[in-house]
């Protein structure tokens, strides 16, 4: 139910398809997110998860992944089986793939 930001590079970078869903709150999504992220807050999933694909991988992340792991339990009680954390959170992502981005 995990993926590693590492995987998870590789995955983008060979073109597969992929919803990257940040479950931060906005003045988190405003100092960095992932390219290519929605933005549904954690509180609003239960009204908004609807407007993923339950077909579709889905990789949940927040800052260091915990936030974000209990989103992708409750997506899949939903019947999203792809769904997955991102370990360690966008945490993760800057310090193991994009240095540049910014670490709060």
């Amino acid at each position: 139910m995990e993926i590693t930001a590492d995987d998870l590079k590789a995955k983008l970078g060979s073109g597969a398809k992929v919803t990257l869903v940040d479950v931060r709150e906005p003045w988190e999504w405003n100092l960095c997110h992932l390219e290519g992220a929605r933005h549904i807050p954690m509180g609003e999933i239960p009204v908004r998860y609807l407007e993923l694909d339950p077909e579709e991988e889905v990789v949940v992340y927040c800052h260091v992944g915990q936030r974000s792991a209990m989103v992708v339990q409750y997506l899949r009680q939903q019947g999203f089986q792809k769904a997955v954390n991102l370990r360690g959170g966008i945490e993760a992502w800057a310090r193991q793939v994009d240095p540049t981005l910014r670490r709060y």
